[in-house]
């Protein structure tokens, strides 16, 4: 069987599999260490399908390094990690091709190659996974996730040195789009960005994520962020994933630190902004709907 065969009956297989389950990612009795510093131990987490799933913890709890060691460019002392029902520890780069295809990463600040132009980061991935496509249709393809990030046309044969922070990111995101992923990691994305750039980025998140069925793995210290548009949040800390659930779920926990990030000033505010949100949303619905239920 030719290898062209081989990867085709791959990615036939990993796509039943990835039909047939509801959960994403799952991490079972992970531990990463560097030297005498253990970072995570017996971390246990599940990502659903379909859902955004928000990743915080304290600074030096690993977040960072549990996202890279599910992409495999960090490799754990010990635990598993299947990714759309798939292992992906002790596995090669060949073997665990047809499961990359199937995602996409931002990491922080963008992470874009300077030599090349927007349009080049955004081939990166094509260029990697699919050798055989031509260039017309490679630029038409990168032409059209740069729009789909909210960049004008013309930011395509601009390099990174002649993007602002906020487009940096919103490239990088066009090039983690472009392979049509079913996953998508974002590492820290509204960083740097001002509370409006950042509200921006956080609407396309949730809109693309609605739009195209992503199961959405964010990494993010943004309260507003975490309040917007994540379904869940995981809590790193004591070496592991502490508490999962809604915000509401995570209140009700007693543990210290979730206790001071959601209850402190900061999470206070976002409280705020949330419901003045809603209090305007509803405020906009009961003025275009027609009294008594008529239509």
């Amino acid at each position: 069987m030719r290898e062209e065969d081989i990867l085709q009956a791959e990615e036939r297989r990993v796509e039943e599999a990835f039909q047939r389950s509801d959960i994403a990612i799952s991490v079972r009795g992970l531990r990463n260490s560097f030297g005498d510093q253990v970072i995570h131990e017996g971390l246990d987490l599940d990502v659903r399908k379909g859902e955004i799933l928000g990743v915080v913890g304290g600074s030096g709890t690993g977040k960072s390094v549990l996202m890279r060691t599910i992409i495999g460019l960090q490799t754990p002392d010990e635990g598993e990690i299947q990714v759309f029902n798939e292992s992906m520890i002790g596995r090669s780069d060949d073997e665990a091709l047809a499961v990359r295809k199937r995602w996409g990463v931002l990491f922080q600040g963008g992470a874009l190659f300077s030599t090349l132009t927007v349009a080049e980061n955004v081939e990166v991935p094509i260029r990697e996974y699919y050798p055989n496509i031509g260039p017309e249709l490679r630029d038409e393809i990168a032409a059209y996730k740069i729009r789909m990030t909210g960049l004008p046309t013309e930011a395509g044969p601009k390099y990174p040195s002649e993007l602002s922070g906020g487009m940096k990111k919103r490239a990088g995101l066009a090039r983690a789009l472009a392979l049509d992923p079913d996953l998508l990691f974002l590492d820290e994305p509204t960083a740097g960005l001002d509370p409006i750039g950042a509200a921006a980025f956080d609407e396309m998140t949730r809109k693309l994520q609605q739009t195209l069925g992503l199961t959405v793995f964010l990494i993010t210290h943004d309260l507003d962020t975490l309040y917007s548009i994540c379904d869940r949040v995981a809590v790193l800390a004591d070496r592991k994933v502490t508490a999962v659930g809604t915000i509401d779920e995570l209140l009700a926990t007693d543990h210290p630190w979730i206790q001071e990030y959601f209850n402190g000033p900061r999470g206070r505010a976002a409280t705020a902004a949330v419901s003045r949100e809603k209090d305007r949303e509803q405020t906009k619905q009961a003025a275009v709907s027609p009294p008594d239920g008529r239509r």
